[in-house]
């Protein structure tokens, strides 16, 4: 018995159909991708705002308690471990570790500041050198 002829044709899509469905995905991607990933970097900055913010609230806390901030030497790690001479340390200041910035790398902490600011604390962004522009920019507290 033979197949009509019709129905042979009609069996699956051509190799120009799939070329065309495929340049159409591409083209699609090619404009949702960076919608997407310039969301994930504006997420990214939120997020070391928000732990700055967090973090400068333990620094009060620790600096209402101790009578001043902790000194650059000790860090942000005094407000999760007694620094060894501080007697009125009633910590821990944080429910839980220290957290790195967004990018992972730690927070930059400088007690006094500059400029007569009590303290400095700041991500470096995600190019991890000072200054920068974009999604490099440096994230200062106060």
């Amino acid at each position: 018995m033979a197949v009509p002829k019709d129905y042979r044709l009609s069996g699956g899509f051509t190799l120009l159909e799939l070329l065309v469905v495929m340049v159409i995905i591409g083209l699609l991607a090619g404009f949702v991708a960076p919608q997407y990933f310039g969301q994930v970097s504006k997420s990214e900055r939120k997020t070391a705002r928000a732990q700055i913010v967090e973090l400068e609230k333990a620094l009060d806390h620790y600096r209402l308690e101790v009578g001043r901030y902790p000194t650059t030497e000790h860090g942000l790690a005094a407000l999760v471990a007694r620094p060894a001479e501080q007697a009125k340390w009633d910590g821990p200041y944080l429910k839980k570790a220290v957290p790195n910035d967004p990018w992972g790398k730690p927070y930059l902490y400088r007690s006094p500041g500059q400029n007569g600011a009590e303290f400095d604390l700041l991500s470096l962004g995600k190019d991890g050198q000072p200054g920068g522009t974009g999604d490099g920019e440096d994230i200062n507290s106060r």
